[in-house]
C-alpha cells in the first residue's frame, strides 16, 4: 500500500482478496502496510490490485515461502515480547537456565539476568530429552515460577512448548512460546502456535536447511500470526568437538531473504562451556539480533545441561562483551543496510 493510504483502502483490499477466495494477510510496517495473499492455487493477476485506491504496487512472490520473504516485507521486523523488543536497534539477550529447577535455583539466577540489563528471561518448564528417564522439567508448577520472575524482575518470558496443551499453559503464563528443534517441522504444532497471538521462538531443527526453516516459519505465519523469531542452535555434522556445529553463515542468509529477527544460541550450539562466549561475540559480529545463552547458578548440579551453562560471574562478562561488539558494528551495519536498500 502507498504510505499515505488511509484505512478505507486497506480494508477495500483485503476485501477483494476475500471475495475472490483467498486469505489476506495485513503485515504493518514502519513506512507503509503490505498486504500478503495466500490460499491461491496459481498465479494472481495483479490487475485484480494495480488501480484500487491507495495500491502502491502489485509483486508476485516466486518463492515457496510469501509471507516471510523480503519481497512482500522490505523493512525488517520488529517483534515484541511481553515489554521488550526483539529485531530492533538493541542486541536482545535471552538468558536463563535450561530448566526450571526450584525456586530459589530459579531467582538466583534472574536477578544476574536482571543486573545484566538484559530483558528476557529463559527457562524450561518442559523438557524434550533423548532418554524418558531423565528430568522432563517441572510442568506447570514451572511456568508459575517463572510468571513470579516476570512480577519480580520485570522479565519477559521465553519457554517451550512441546504439545498444544503445552502452547496453552505457556500462553496463560508466559510472553513468548519456544517451539525446539525436535519439533521444528511438527506442523499441527507450528500450526497451533500460528493461531495464538503471542510471538513464536522457532529454533532450527537439528539438520534443517535454510529453506526448511524458513517454511516452517511461513506455517506459523499462514495461520495470522507474524510475531515469529528464528533460532540459529546449531547442526549435527560430523564434528566431535561439541555437541553441535553453530553454522553462523545461516545468520546473514536469512537476512539476506527474510524480514523476520534472527538469534543465535551459543549455548546448545556448542554443548561445551568455553565455547559459549567465543561463539556469542562471532553470532554478534556476523548480525544476529539476539543471543539465547544457559546461566546456572551451579552448573555441576544442573538437572539438564550443566556441561554448557555459564556461571552468573562468567554471563555477566559475556554480556559486556558482546554488547560492545555490538555498538561498534551497529554504524557499520545501518550505514550497509542504507547502501543496499538504495
Amino acid at each position: 500500500m502507498k504510505p499515505d493510504a488511509p484505512r478505507s483502502d486497506v480494508e477495500r483490499v483485503i476485501e477483494t482478496i476475500e471475495k475472490l477466495g483467498y486469505k489476506p494477510h495485513e503485515l504493518p510496517g514502519e513506512n507503509r502496510t503490505a498486504i500478503g495473499i495466500t490460499g491461491n492455487p496459481g498465479a494472481i493477476d495483479p490487475a485484480h490490485f494495480e488501480n484500487m485506491p491507495g495500491v502502491a504496487d502489485a509483486i508476485r512472490v516466486t518463492k515457496p515461502y510469501k509471507l516471510i520473504s523480503k519481497d512482500l516485507r522490505p523493512e525488517k521486523s520488529i517483534v515484541k515480547v511481553g515489554t521488550a523488543e526483539i529485531g530492533g536497534g538493541e542486541l536482545a539477550i535471552i538468558a536463563g537456565p535450561c530448566a526450571i529447577e526450584n525456586r530459589e535455583q530459579v531467582f538466583s539466577v534472574a536477578k544476574a539476568v536482571a543486573d545484566s540489563g538484559a530483558k528476557f528471561f529463559r527457562g524450561g518448564a518442559f523438557k524434550p530429552r533423548t532418554s524418558p528417564y531423565a528430568f522432563q522439567g517441572m510442568g506447570e508448577d514451572g511456568l508459575k515460577i517463572l510468571a513470579d520472575v516476570r512480577d519480580e524482575y520485570d522479565l519477559s518470558i521465553v519457554t517451550e512448548a512441546m504439545d498444544e496443551r503445552g502452547v496453552d499453559l505457556v500462553e496463560k503464563y508466559g510472553d513468548c512460546i519456544q517451539i525446539g528443534a525436535r519439533n521444528m517441522q511438527n506442523f499441527s504444532l507450528l500450526k497451533y502456535v500460528g493461531q495464538t497471538r503471542k510471538p513464536v521462538l522457532l529454533k532450527r531443527g537439528l539438520s534443517a536447511t535454510l529453506d526448511e526453516l524458513l517454511l516452517a516459519a511461513e506455517y506459523i505465519m499462514a495461520e495470522g500470526n507474524y510475531d515469529v523469531i528464528l533460532c540459529e542452535r546449531g547442526i549435527r555434522t560430523f564434528a566431535a568437538h561439541a555437541r553441535n556445529t553453530l553454522d553462523l553463515s545461516i545468520v546473514p542468509a536469512i537476512h539476506n531473504v527474510s524480514h523476520l529477527p534472527v538469534i543465535v544460541d551459543p549455548s546448545h550450539g556448542t554443548g561445551r562451556n568455553y565455547m559459549v562466549n567465543p561463539m556469542a561475540r562471532a553470532g554478534v559480529a556476523v548480525g544476529a539480533d539476539g543471543l539465547i545463552i544457559e546461566v546456572h547458578s551451579n552448573p555441576e548440579q544442573a538437572l539438564c545441561d550443566g556441561a554448557q551453562a555459564l556461571t552468573p560471574v562468567q554471563y555477566l562478562a559475556l554480556v559486556q562483551e558482546v554488547k560492545a561488539i555490538h555498538k561498534a558494528l551497529s554504524p557499520v551495519v545501518n550505514n550497509f543496510e542504507s547502501a543496499s536498500v538504495v
